[in-house]
């Protein structure tokens, strides 16, 4: 039973650059209500936001750039190349994210919700979903795509395909899996047959009928 009312809450994982991003959009066409914890733990890192002192004091001033923002691809080379300060990192955002989703699958008006994160076995967010989806792509294909659309060098990518938590792990946990490793129809095709597979959660029990009057006894004659 979910733990939301009415609600059915899918986690949608999966490691870098496998094409998360494109099934969560493709969930979205669909209907459901879609969060990208990757983007909430950007925000909550801008200045002002919950993570942004706590990781400025944890990894120190040289991480932020010219407007005092952090620079995330600093941030990066530093954690990537190193368990323990990503483990540091991770302390401070996944806290502040799991509340942030906490909130908007409550208020969200749709009964499907998509919640998608690359650390959701990982950590608590695991208990926030009914089921796993994961989205699996070979390493050389993860390899290629950090390197055509975010311009990589090669090393780069392939140190952050090998930093990833073993892929196979997530895909013993998966509900679903979604395989995209071919041209996007073919993706598209699989999002779709697993949509139409997803228990459709409860409607709210209907008020039951107020009762009818009672019809007036006749009248008896004087």
């Amino acid at each position: 039973m979910s733990r939301w009312p009415n609600k059915y809450v899918i986690g949608l994982t999966g490691n870098i650059a496998v094409g998360k991003s494109v099934v969560r959009q493709m969930l979205q066409h669909l209907g459901a209500y879609t969060i990208d914890a990757d983007g909430l733990v950007h925000q909550a890192m801008a200045p002002g936001a919950p993570a942004y002192k706590p990781i400025v004091d944890t990894f120190g001033q040289f991480i932020l750039n010219a407007e005092k923002q952090i620079d995330r691809a600093i941030l990066a080379s530093v954690v990537f190349a190193n368990p323990a300060a990503l483990a540091k990192l991770e302390a401070i955002t996944h806290p502040i994210v799991g509340q942030a989703i906490n909130v908007l699958v409550s208020r969200a008006q749709q009964s499907v919700i998509v919640v998608e994160a690359i650390k959701l076995l990982e950590g608590d967010l695991a208990k926030l979903v009914d089921a796993v989806w994961v989205v699996d792509a070979k390493a050389e294909t993860q390899i290629k795509r950090l390197m055509d659309k975010r311009k990589m060098p090669e090393a780069e990518a392939r140190q952050r395909v090998a930093a990833q938590n073993p892929q196979v792990e997530k895909l013993a946990k998966a509900n679903i899996i979604i395989h995209n490793d071919g041209n996007v129809e073919e993706t598209w095709k699989q999002v779709q047959s697993a949509w139409t597979a997803i228990p459709k959660p409860a409607a709210p029990a209907a008020a039951a009928p107020a009762p009818k009057p009672a019809a007036a006894a006749p009248a008896q004659p004087a």
